[in-house]
């Protein structure tokens, strides 16, 4: 189960039944380490703030910090210390923190960042919650970005032969296994210092969903795009709050909190997604990026590499009490069940 206050819910609920104050207003302090231009802040997080306003009749304020509080791969611990009271935390950032948030990282699960965000919400309170590996924060609601793809300076991809000697940026997760099952040099990286990276040459590409090359300005640097279809990867995102704030909310504030996060963000986060990355497909097109969807025979040759990413995974969920082949099938069935929708 997720994390909701404990006691001091329950003390809060006694209090209302007792016909106890309200609490006073509260300000959320926001951390984010992407711009406020980036879909992650301008269309999920600063909806989100506006839909808990007003599901809180104005008590729960939300405040975006002017710069994030601790670099991107710290953000979850700075929030478990309350250094700030909300953000956005990508699980692969800490490399062997996070094991069973890699069911939704493999290769070729989806087309769509709706679709596998709210599937993800799904599984992962189904399945995955009882492990508490988010324990320390309260973790709101689950999503992923769009099907992350390939994009680089040097050469079309169209065999895996292409990948030889390219260094590719990632993110972190299941992603910097794909890049090693295919021969690839991974950088591991937070996702603001790609253009760096590529500007300077230390970098020939990144792996990223569309919406990232317009996003991170990539679109003049990048020369050429393949498109896999499922995508080669996706990344594990939560939103995640301060369990002492959370635990200061009053019963109703918490419901408000509630009533705007868990599947409901995970659809607005994933139907903005998709509308980022049909934004980074334009922005593509006008750069004269040369675009191309991956062959038949290179989405097999890549699945022959990456499928013992999987099969390698079950063991590990094993050891937390889980069973990776059940989660896995219900994964793709809850994927495939809302795409038809």
């Amino acid at each position: 189960m997720r994390y909701f206050g404990g006691m001091a819910v329950a003390a809060a609920a006694a209090a209302l039944v007792m016909g106890g104050p309200a609490k006073a207003d509260t300000t959320l302090n926001v951390s984010m380490w992407v711009p406020p231009s980036h879909p992650i802040v301008a269309d999920m997080l600063i909806p989100w703030g506006k839909e808990l306003e007003q599901a809180s009749n104005g008590r729960v304020k939300f405040n975006l910090l002017p710069k994030p509080v601790v670099s991107p791969p710290q953000s979850f611990d700075a929030i478990r210390d309350g250094l700030a009271d909300v953000t956005v935390i990508v699980h692969g950032y800490t490399p062997g923190r996070f094991v069973l948030t890699k069911a939704v990282e493999f290769p070729f699960l989806g087309d769509t960042s709706e679709s596998i965000s709210v599937a993800y919400e799904r599984i992962y309170n189904k399945y995955l919650a009882k492990a508490n590996e988010n324990k320390g924060v309260v973790p709101l609601a689950f999503f992923t970005h769009g099907p992350g793809e390939m994009f680089n300076i040097k050469r079309p991809i169209k065999t895996l032969a292409d990948f030889e000697g390219l260094k590719i940026r990632v993110g972190g997760g299941v992603v910097n296994d794909v890049t090693k099952a295919l021969g690839i040099t991974s950088l591991l990286k937070p996702a603001p210092e790609s253009f760096e990276l590529l500007n300077s040459g230390v970098a020939d590409g990144v792996f990223f969903p569309k919406e990232s090359v317009k996003s991170f300005k990539l679109d003049h640097l990048i020369k050429f795009a393949t498109f896999v279809p499922g995508g080669l990867y996706n990344t594990s995102f939560a939103l995640v709050m301060n369990p002492a704030k959370f635990d200061g909310l009053s019963t109703e504030d918490q419901a408000a909190v509630m009533k705007v996060s868990g599947e409901h963000f995970s659809a607005l986060a994933g139907k903005a997604w998709d509308a980022a990355d049909r934004a980074g497909v334009a922005a593509m097109k006008a750069a004269g990026v040369e675009m191309d969807t991956a062959s038949p025979d290179l989405v097999a040759a890549i699945k022959g590499k990456t499928d013992p990413i999987e099969k390698a995974w079950y063991a590990e969920a094993k050891t937390k009490g889980v069973d990776g082949p059940a989660v896995m099938a219900a994964l793709r069935a809850e994927i495939k069940k809302i795409a038809g929708k």
